[in-house]
């Protein structure tokens, strides 16, 4: 049985030595989630103390994106949360529609499937030319992933039934190739992507955006870093911009909240006033 104090001890000095050698900040992470994945990290690397990751992390070059990578919160699906697509369908695409030229940025990105599921639905809509889509996350495994598009074919499929919840006017298999049990999504879907890495923790904005997404990474932050992720946002948005939050997550409690109406409550939209 580990200590908890001990373990809380053990996960400060693990973050100090993040910070203070690499400069990444993990100190308003959720505290539960962020002590459950570097224990899974020592167990998976055999180690004994979350500290024996310390030396690692100093002097083994390379060792601090695996170490990142295995902090990270990585999961995600085609169209998950189909009602939150389907709202961005009816409230943020008319807007979209105005715009010779706009861009939309997926904070915490993940694997990249949401970015398909949007690609997807501006084509559908005949807005896709018109998009410039920003991708971006922390982990540089998930990232390699999003930009190669390739993942299993039962994800395709489990995410066909949200695909048409979200407004799909096709199949969700048409826009893959898929072959020896994986599906890659079509190379016309990524011309108009940017995967890039990037810490809405520590890292500046990206200008000029259209609409924001940023689903189920809010709720691994602490109340401080929440207010300051979403006024990263707030400056990265253009006038009236557009926030789409996690299922479980809500501008209500926090500070930046109050620049933002909600469009969709169900669907965590927001609208910038």
């Amino acid at each position: 049985m580990i200590d908890p104090d001990v373990l809380r001890i053990e996960t400060d000095l693990v973050v100090a030595a993040l910070y203070q050698r690499y400069g990444l900040d993990f100190r308003q992470y959720s505290r539960a989630s962020l002590e459950r994945r570097l224990l899974g990290l020592v167990e998976k690397l055999h180690l004994q103390h979350v500290t024996d990751l310390i030396p690692r992390l100093l002097h083994e070059p390379g060792f601090v994106d695996r170490m990142v990578n295995g902090i990270a919160v990585n999961v995600t699906e085609p169209f998950r949360d189909p009602e939150c697509f389907s709202a961005i369908r009816q409230h943020v695409f008319p807007v979209l529609r105005t715009y010779p030229y706009f861009k939309i940025w997926h904070a915490g990105c993940a694997s990249g499937e949401e970015v398909y599921s949007m690609a997807i639905l501006l084509k559908e809509a005949g807005l896709l030319d018109r998009a410039q889509i920003y991708a971006t996350d922390i982990n540089t495994d998930a990232l390699a992933r999003a930009r190669d598009g390739i993942y299993p074919v039962e994800s395709i499929a489990r995410g066909e039934k949200n695909y048409l919840a979200a407004g799909g006017t096709g199949r969700l298999a048409d826009y893959t190739l898929q072959q020896y049990g994986s599906a890659r999504f079509d190379s016309s879907l990524r011309e108009n992507m940017v995967f890039s890495q990037h810490n809405v923790v520590s890292d500046e904005v990206f200008g000029e955006m259209v609409l924001v997404m940023c689903r189920n990474v809010l709720i691994y932050f602490e109340r401080e870093l929440q207010n300051r992720v979403i006024d990263l946002f707030q400056r990265s948005l253009v006038h009236r911009g557009f926030i789409a939050l996690g299922a479980k997550e809500s501008l209500q409690h926090i500070t930046g909240g109050a620049a933002f109406e909600c469009l969709d409550r169900p669907a965590r939209l927001y609208r910038a006033i």
